[in-house]
Order: structure tokens, then C-alpha cells, then sequence
């Protein structure tokens, strides 16, 4: 008996279960009727997507029926896609879906964040690091290849997102049904938009209480001026809709153009990403440009002319897949059978042994916007933390450092990040993954000082910063700013303006959007960034901003050096061996009065002779020479 066609229906009342199989029914969503959802009419277009249910998902296959399944597809048949979001929208999640029903993993409840491979990005829920994996996907009586990038949503890991849009000719752009376009989104859309992507919008969480979906449309329209009819609505946490997602890709988005990507031409593959594996060493993700390249072929890197022999080429599927060819379009790993980390460079372009071959455009250099100290917990584990700290470089290259020394503790390390939660998220990995702990001095932030004659300086430490005799060579001095782009609802627009200008902010635009909410950007100077700026952003909007920045360049400003004497300074004039003039400076000391009654004498004398007792206590004590060991003992006291 011939199996019966299937129909799609939902119920609007309890969207949340609202799929079910409707077996009587004589027509195909590709045929007739459409998916509905609540209050909307059917779903434009849905109806000319084939969902081949025969064929798909995938069945779990072996490395050889992978390998020969893959060595079939054609270029024309390859689609390269990016998932970009603000934080917190659901990339993760549909990417575990698109997983399912392509047949990387089986469906199962366990499938949370499959892509989310660290255990810091399990423990926080979020993603620092971008993943790539392959899909086999059939449509229309073909096999296509899918190479997925879920990328991190928060602004730290930014230079991720960059480098995964080389490698990709699509985006979908993904939206919060209930919190709808946030910074981070409109972010995203403009850096997918000036690399040339295919955007594909979709709305996802449809199936909470409080999506709004006619709003995120509304939003997506006029903020972006994406075509209504193209918006795909989706519920990424139960799957629903998610199948329509695959057509939609190979029709809309493009394959790899021939002219970019020729498999007759001499090898040419960019170093995407790299990671340290204890067992085999540097594995390298490589967009594979013009050529092929197996096992056993002879390689060298354009930047540095090392050679080495591939020990492993392959897919990532959700894991390392191994393949006896990669060719032109594709997305994979490398293992070129080194171990140590300073031999590769993300960006870099791999071509054979004797091949004269332009190298491909680099990536831009990270440029780190928060700098700290970092020293080893243990003084005499400095060797050995310096090797963790280069498998971890190797993993996350827009980490910037250099050696330093610290009177009270020790060797160290200068870091340089793009963001305080970048710094965490870097000690938490080199905490869970290597089992080391780091003492993280304060944050600070870059100046640049411009001397006579012309020359400029960068620097990151107080110790550094130019005063007294120095002051005077100095022609001019910049900090560092940022373009802060915020969206909150329009009722806090004026506690937000508030908030801004009393750190120093300079308003560059302000937009009132149709659906009640802000859009605004600020020049903020990037100490008053890491100043827990949105945190008090937060604050000020009851949590509903979000926030997106990028780096404004330098800006002049009036800085001075303050430094905070809490000991007397004693000056005297001496003339033929006598003191014929002396003054005090009065040590900083707090206003313990500050809070006290007037009228209460016995307190207040109490209270200055406690504080005295203090200062004279500390004067005892204040030249003690306190041993390297003893100290860091004290810091990491619990």
C-alpha cells in the first residue's frame, strides 16, 4: 500500500503542542496547505519547499559511506552558512535542530548545545568560541553539502564572527520573538551586509507566551528593510519549522562562486581557527579555496615557510571525520603533525611544498581593548603555565601578551583582551582546561602619548604614564574610545542620556523605532566601558537594554597620573646645612566624620582616635619588605 502524504496543521490555541500528523489528509505541505500560527494567515512561500522525508534525515554512516557520499556532491551543490544573533536568541539550540534532521546526531533530549563544546560555554549557557559542522542535506533528487558556523552572540568574541563570515556566503539572521531586534543584532546585519551575505531572517521562540511576532516583523522591516515574505518563524527548543530552514537555504543562498573557488588550481586554503589535541597536536579548521589536499601531502604556511607532511585531513561531523581528499568549498580540519603552537597563524594561507601561489588576504589583527596583569598563582609554576597560556593562544587568537615583572609577585604576563568578559571566560578555560589558577590584577585600558619630535607610545601601565620632567616632552595625550550602540525601551531614553553623559559620553545618533523602542549611540571612553558600564545601563532600564560596541580610535583628552599618598610628606629647605623652611602634607585619610551627628562629641572623638591608632599602625608597618610567597599566599586567601 502506497504511504500516505502528510500534512502540517497547528493548533493557535496551544502552539507549544501544536504538531501533529495529519495522516487522512490527500495533499503535501509541498503541495497544498501550509503551516499556520497563531492570529497570522498561512505562511508565504512554505509551499514550494520539498520536504523529502524519504531521504532525509542522513542515516548515521561510516567514515567510507561519509567519504564517498561527500566525494559525490558537486560545487554547485555546496551552501556555506553563518547563525548570527544577539546573545541569548537561540543559535545554539536551532543549530542542534538543524543537526537532527540532517542526521549528524540522533534526536534525542540530551541534544543541548551540541556545537558548545567547552565546559565553560555549558556552565554559562553561552558561546565563546564558533564551531563548524558538516550536514549532508537532499533535496530535489540531490545531495547538498552544508557547512554550518554557530557563532558566539556576545560582543567580546567578535573577531570570531569576522573570521567565520570569510568562509561563508549566507547568514541567518536570527530574532527573538518575545525581546525582538536587539544591538547585537543590528550589529550583526551590518557586518554580514558589508561582507555581501545572503540574509536569511527568522523569527524564533514562537511558541512562548510572550512572542510577539507581528512586532519582530515589523521591527525587521524597517530596521533592516528585509522583505516580510522571507522571514521564516521558527521554534527552534521544539523543532517546529525548522525543516522548512534547509530548503530555504540551498534555494536562497549561494554556492560558492567558481571563479573564487577552482579545485584545478594549485592548493590555497586559509587557517580559519586552530586548537591544541594532546594526542596528535595543532589541528587546524581550513577554508579550502583553490585545489585539494589529502594525507600525506607535503605543505608550508606562505607567512613562515615551515614545511611539514599532513598526518589527517577531514569534516567536522559534529566530530573529527576523517576523508581521503578535501577539495575546493569546503570547511574542514588539518592536522599537519606539529606540536608546537607559535608554528601556526590564523590567517595564514597552507599551499604545497614548491607552489608559487599568492598568499589570500589576512584577517584583521585583534586590537585589545582591556589589558591586566596576570601572574602564577604558584611562583615557581611559570614554565609550566606558559605552555598552558600557548595551547590556550593557539585556540583564541585575539589574545594579546608579553612577558613582565612584578615587584610583589613575580614573572608574569601583560594580556590583552577585547572585553572583560573575554578575560573571564580566558582564566575560567585556563582554570577547567588546564588546571591552572592566575592571580588577575585590575583591568586598565590603553593610552597613547605623543612626545616632541613625533614620536608616540602606547602604554597600559601607571608606572609608565608620563609625569613630573616627563610631563613636559609630552605634546599630546589619547585614550581610547568606543561606539556604544544601545537599544532599550523608549521610556528610559532619558536616564540613559543621563547615564552616558556622566561618563564622559559624546551622542553621535538617536532613533525612536516604531515598536517603543531606542536606538542610540554614544562615543564612551572605553575606562568608563569596563567600569561595569552596562551593568549600570542595566540598572538604569531595569534590564531591558542590550549593548554592542566597536572601537572608536583615539581621542585626545586631558589625563593626569593621580597618585594616592597615604603616608606624610615631610618638605624642607636646607641652606648651609640648616632647615630654614618645612612643610606637611597630610597623608589621604577617609571622613569617618561624614556620617555622625554633630552634636555627638564622645563618638566623634572616638572615631578619629580609632583612626589615628590606624594610621600609626599602618606608618609602623608601611616599609615592611613582604616576600613574594607571603603574598601571594595572602591574595589567594578564600
Amino acid at each position: 500500500m502506497p504511504r500516505r502524504p502528510l500534512r502540517l496543521q497547528v493548533r493557535p490555541s496551544t502552539l507549544r503542542s501544536a504538531v501533529r500528523w495529519n495522516s487522512t489528509s490527500t495533499t503535501t505541505a509541498a503541495e497544498g496547505s501550509a503551516p499556520f500560527t497563531p492570529g497570522s494567515e498561512q505562511y508565504k512561500g512554505y509551499t514550494k519547499y520539498v520536504l523529502d522525508k524519504r531521504n532525509n534525515p542522513t542515516p548515521i554512516l561510516s567514515n567510507e559511506e561519509l567519504s564517498e557520499r561527500i566525494s559525490r556532491i558537486p560545487l554547485k551543490n555546496y551552501r556555506n552558512f553563518i547563525i548570527v544573533a544577539h546573545i541569548d536568541h537561540g543559535k545554539s539550540t536551532l543549530s542542534d535542530r538543524l543537526l537532527e534532521i540532517t542526521g549528524v546526531v540522533n534526536p534525542t533530549v540530551d541534544n543541548k548545545q551540541v556545537l558548545d563544546k567547552l565546559d565553560v560555554e555549558r556552565e554559562r549557557g553561552i558561546t565563546v568560541k564558533a564551531q563548524t559542522v558538516s550536514m549532508i542535506y537532499h533535496y530535489r533528487g540531490e545531495d547538498y553539502m552544508l557547512h554550518l558556523v554557530d557563532s558566539p552572540g556576545h560582543v567580546d568574541f567578535r573577531l570570531e564572527v569576522i573570521r567565520s563570515y570569510a568562509s561563508c556566503q549566507g547568514a541567518l539572521l536570527l530574532v527573538d520573538a518575545s525581546e525582538g531586534i536587539k544591538a547585537q543584532t543590528v550589529a550583526n546585519f551590518y557586518l554580514a551586509y558589508s561582507m555581501n551575505l545572503h540574509l536569511i531572517p527568522v523569527i524564533n521562540k514562537i511558541d512562548l507566551d510572550t512572542a510577539d511576532v507581528p512586532r519582530a516583523e515589523d521591527q525587521i522591516e524597517e530596521t533592516f528593510e528585509l522583505l516580510r515574505d522571507d522571514i521564516v518563524h521558527v521554534s527552534a527548543k521544539t523543532g517546529f519549522n525548522v525543516e522548512y530552514l534547509l530548503p530555504k537555504i540551498i534555494e536562497d543562498v549561494p554556492a560558492p562562486p567558481a571563479e573564487k573557488y577552482n579545485r584545478e588550481l594549485p592548493l590555497r586554503a586559509q587557517v580559519v581557527d586552530s586548537w591544541y589535541d594532546p594526542y596528535v597536536g595543532v589541528i587546524m579548521l581550513v577554508n579550502v579555496v583553490d585545489g585539494s589536499l589529502k594525507k600525506g601531502d607535503k605543505v608550508e604556511f606562505c607567512k613562515t615557510s615551515e614545511r611539514y607532511e599532513v598526518k589527517e585531513v577531514g569534516v567536522m561531523y559534529p566530530d573529527r571525520r576523517p576523508l581521503p581528499l578535501l577539495v575546493a568549498g569546503q570547511v574542514a580540519y588539518v592536522i599537519p603533525g606539529f606540536k608546537d603552537p607559535n608554528n601556526v597563524f590564523v590567517g595564514d594561507t597552507l599551499r604545497k611544498v614548491g607552489s608559487a601561489v599568492e598568499p589570500l588576504p589576512g584577517f584583521e589583527e585583534p586590537k585589545p581593548m582591556v589589558f591586566v596583569g596576570a601572574f602564577p598563582a604558584d611562583g615557581t609554576d611559570f614554565k609550566k603555565m606558559e605552555e598552558s597560556l600557548q595551547h590556550l593562544f593557539l585556540n583564541d587568537r585575539s589574545v594579546v601578551f608579553q612577558r613582565t615583572t612584578s615587584n610583589a609577585l613575580g614573572q608574569g604576563w601583560k594580556l590583552g583582551f577585547l572585553g572583560s568578559l573575554h578575560a573571564s571566560i580566558f582564566k575560567d578555560r585556563l582554570e577547567k582546561e588546564h588546571g591552572k589558577n592566575l592571580i588577575i590584577t585590575a583591568p586598565t585600558v590603553p593610552y597613547k602619548v605623543a612626545f616632541k619630535g613625533g614620536r608616540e607610545k602606547i602604554i597600559s601601565n601607571p608606572d609608565d604614564f608620563p609625569d613630573g620632567t616627563k610631563k613636559s616632552s609630552v605634546v599630546q595625550l589619547s585614550e581610547p574610545y568606543v561606539e556604544a550602540l544601545m537599544t532599550f525601551p523608549k521610556e528610559y531614553t532619558g536616564a540613559v542620556m543621563t547615564l552616558c553623559e556622566n561618563n564622559r559620553g559624546q551622542q553621535k545618533e538617536l532613533q525612536y523605532l516604531s515598536n517603543g523602542q531606542t536606538l542610540m549611540k554614544y562615543d564612551i571612553p572605553t575606562a568608563h566601558l569596563i567600569d561595569d558600564f552596562f551593568g549600570k545601563l542595566k540598572g538604569v532600564t531595569r534590564g531591558y537594554a542590550s549593548l554592542d560596541y566597536d572601537d572608536a580610535g583615539y581621542k585626545p583628552s586631558d589625563i593626569y597620573k593621580m597618585e594616592l599618598l597615604q603616608f606624610e610628606v615631610v618638605i624642607q629647605a636646607r641652606a648651609n646645612g640648616r632647615v630654614v623652611a618645612r612643610e606637611t602634607i597630610k597623608a589621604r585619610r577617609k571622613d569617618v566624620l561624614a556620617k555622625l551627628h554633630a552634636s555627638d562629641i564622645s563618638r566623634r572623638k572616638k572615631l578619629l582616635s580609632k583612626q589615628k591608632e590606624g594610621k600609626k599602625h599602618m606608618k609602623s608597618v608601611g616599609q615592611v619588605h613582604i616576600a613574594n610567597d607571603a603574598f601571594q599566599a595572602f591574595l589567594r586567601r578564600e
